[in-house]
């Protein structure tokens, strides 16, 4: 029986932890430590239960289905399974986050040095769309090109920023702004839940799986075991950077106060900090985090189309990334402006299968109780996305319990869930 090596494990889990970390994950909390200022601990510490806790539980939960979405999802019915497995590879695939790495690496990184134009992102994107393919035709040496070689670079960056932002004087914390007033922690909560890791981990999934195999592993209790090894690795990791990135915001009120968002925070404190070589180091680092996380989302992306339909491997992955490319030509704007409603109704639905996948054995028929709660999730899930592309809703439906924080999805829900419970467990 084959068995994975310690450093072999190590680099899984430093792969998983890399896959995660994106520019959007470096760029967020800054700004939310800023805003939160004397709160930030609090609002840290509910941000840490979606950004990190979830997507954790998110591996946990598919090592034990083979790295499926739609096996985990099969309490809810074929074809419902079939939809949500396809609208996930899809939104977090070539249709919103595979392109958004591309137009974020450059708009942080390389815009201040090549301009604006649409002709520049072009052959940018061309370029780092290249790199993308290149890697991704060959998933079963994903271990040794992400694991033991982009995964350092991202990490060793990471360490730079993350200790050195320990040293910086925070000084006495401002006062706490907007919602963070009164309600840090679930204002937490909210950003964290708004970093969409959860829908990531569910495609990052098979490629962990995919790269433990790729080492000869067949038993399925230590395919589990590596993955779970892998996710407390990363959420060690995610957790320690998250930490040093909020003390970072904490800290920026004198080189960027009340700033609009987190990348001019980031930009201000490597100028701060480094001088003019932060700028070179700061997009070092975005360009090879969103690189790593392209990758991840490419190879799931393609493993899990090819194995749905009879088109190979290797053409999926020109297919993807072809369609990438188009995408992120289109800019930063107007793909948040498009990700952020369809994003908003489908993450309900994916974080009830996920939750509910670790008590599927306490009912007698799960799919009694799993289906109608995630339908429930779901629907209540579109009317977040229907609030949040600025479309009018019915009173009743604009003014639901926690609908502010887009979580009006969670009550309504969870009263189904009981009934459903209690049902299940009366029936004969």
């Amino acid at each position: 029986m084959t068995i994975l090596r310690t450093r072999d494990i190590v680099a899984l889990g430093f792969m998983t932890f890399a896959l995660f970390i994106g520019a959007g994950n470096i760029i967020f909390p800054p700004i939310v430590a800023q805003q939160a200022g004397e709160h930030v601990w609090l609002a840290a510490f509910g941000f840490l239960i979606t950004a990190v806790g979830l997507p954790v539980l998110t591996i946990v939960a598919l090592s034990r289905v083979e790295g499926s979405i739609q096996n985990l999802s099969s309490p809810i019915g074929k074809y419902a399974s079939l939809i949500l497995t396809v609208a996930c590879y899809l939104a977090v695939g070539p249709l919103f986050a595979t392109p958004r790495t591309a137009t974020v690496s450059y708009e942080i990184g390389f815009s201040s040095y090549f301009g604006d134009a649409p002709s520049s992102l072009f052959i940018y994107s061309v370029v780092y769309f290249a790199i993308v393919t290149v890697v991704s035709l060959y998933p079963n040496k994903i271990l040794d090109t992400v694991g033991y070689f982009l995964s350092p670079l991202k990490i060793i960056g990471l360490i730079i920023l993350g200790v050195s932002a320990v040293f910086i004087s925070s000084g006495e914390p401002p006062a706490a702004i907007d919602n963070y007033v009164n309600s840090p922690v679930s204002e937490g909560i909210v950003n964290g839940y708004l970093t969409m890791d959860t829908l990531g981990a569910l495609v990052f999934g098979i490629v962990i799986v995919k790269a433990i195999t790729s080492r000869g592993v067949t038993d399925s209790k230590l395919i589990t075991k590596y993955a779970v090894n892998a996710a407390i690795i990363s959420g060690i990791g995610l957790t320690l950077v998250y930490l040093s990135l909020f003390k970072l915001g904490l800290g920026s009120h004198g080189f960027a106060p009340n700033a609009a968002n987190g990348a001019i925070i980031l930009h201000a404190y490597v100028q701060h900090a480094f001088g003019d070589m932060g700028a070179y180091f700061l997009a070092t680092m975005i360009f090879v985090a969103c690189m790593v996380t392209a990758i991840g989302l490419t190879c799931a992306c393609a493993e899990y189309f090819s194995s749905i339909t009879k088109i190979s491997y290797k053409v999926f992955v020109f297919i993807l990334v072809g369609f990438s490319l188009v995408i992120s030509n289109l800019g930063l704007t107007k793909l948040i402006a498009v990700s952020v409603p369809v994003l908003s109704a489908i993450y309900p639905p994916a974080i009830a299968v996920i939750l509910l996948s670790f008590s599927a054995q306490w009912f007698k028929k799960p799919s009694t109780v799993i289906a109608p709660v995630t339908l429930v999730a779901f629907i209540f899930g579109v009317f977040d996305g229907i609030k949040v592309a600025g479309f009018e809703l019915l009173n009743a439906l604009a003014h639901l319990p926690l609908s502010e924080q887009n979580l009006a999805w969670l009550i309504p829900s969870f009263i189904v869930l009981v009934i459903t419970a209690v049902i299940d467990r009366i029936r004969n």
